[in-house]
């Protein structure tokens, strides 16, 4: 059962939205210095909560809700060509679990070189051992790390948080000089495949930002529920730009969303 009574939440003021370059955002948060369950963890990801070290958080924007909780359901995912692709790819690679908190230099230089090369551009620039070790190594539940290794060689780390229903994808970094193995695709396709071998029913991917081109590759893996107004509302087919475009005009709206049961 989770702990739910007396969390304090705070807002944040408004500040650069890390998404849409026009936007601002504000982020409801519960008091870092409190100690969470994976019960209650579990709880706060069915209600739209992001954990990000010792930062769970939710988007509470004023004029804007494009930031959308996703999850996949596990056994009833079902893989495009592509993404088909992306497996046979990969299978020369083996996996294996760790615990965050047995990280070593291996992963910390993956991690350095995968935001050098493929997020220059963004607010994790320049990597540091600090901003890795609050990131990914503490902060977390029993979180732990899906490696996949070519030889000996790390090719592959998916950060994952357990939830009582299924696990929390917080962060996936792979080698960046690698292109045609589809290591992104790849690396969810696996964190799928524990979830459906381990009796869990999902996988939440963070937040889906319709808007964000970015973001738009967590909306490839069908069928994906979506915390709409609320309620978990399932989206099995892809949307056509009509359909995108109505959706990211309902949600830059500041009354509520509307059902998009047109969308099952």
């Amino acid at each position: 059962m989770s702990n739910m009574k007396n969390i304090r939440f705070y807002i944040t003021p408004p500040h650069p939205c890390s998404y849409l370059d026009d936007r601002s955002a504000r982020m409801v948060f519960i008091d870092p210095i409190r100690t969470l369950d994976t019960a209650t963890l579990s709880e706060l990801s069915r209600q739209g909560f992001r954990r990000s070290g010792d930062f769970i958080y939710k988007p509470e924007c004023q004029s804007c809700r494009q930031c959308l909780s996703s999850r996949i359901p596990s056994e009833r995912f079902n893989p495009d060509s592509g993404q088909r692709r992306a497996l046979n790819r990969n299978k020369d690679l083996r996996m294996a679990t760790r615990s965050t908190r047995h990280a070593t230099e291996v992963h910390y230089q993956l991690y350095a070189r995968y935001i050098e090369k493929r997020h220059a551009d963004g607010d994790m620039y320049p990597p540091t051992r600090d901003q890795f070790e609050k990131f990914l190594v503490t902060g977390g539940i029993d979180s732990f790390f899906l490696e996949f290794w070519l030889n000996d060689q790390l090719m592959v780390v998916a950060t994952c948080d357990p939830l009582d229903d299924g696990i929390s994808a917080v962060y996936t970094f792979f080698d960046p000089d690698v292109t045609r193995r589809s290591l992104g695709t790849f690396s969810i396709m696996k964190q799928i495949e524990w979830a459906r071998n381990n009796d869990l029913a999902y996988v939440y991917l963070g937040y889906w930002v319709p808007q964000a081109e970015k973001m738009r590759y967590k909306s490839n893996f069908l069928p994906l529920e979506v915390l709409l107004d609320g309620h978990w509302q399932s989206v099995s087919r892809p949307m056509t730009d009509i359909e995108m475009a109505q959706l990211i005009k309902r949600l830059s709206r500041e009354e509520n969303i509307q059902d998009y049961k047109r969308l099952r």
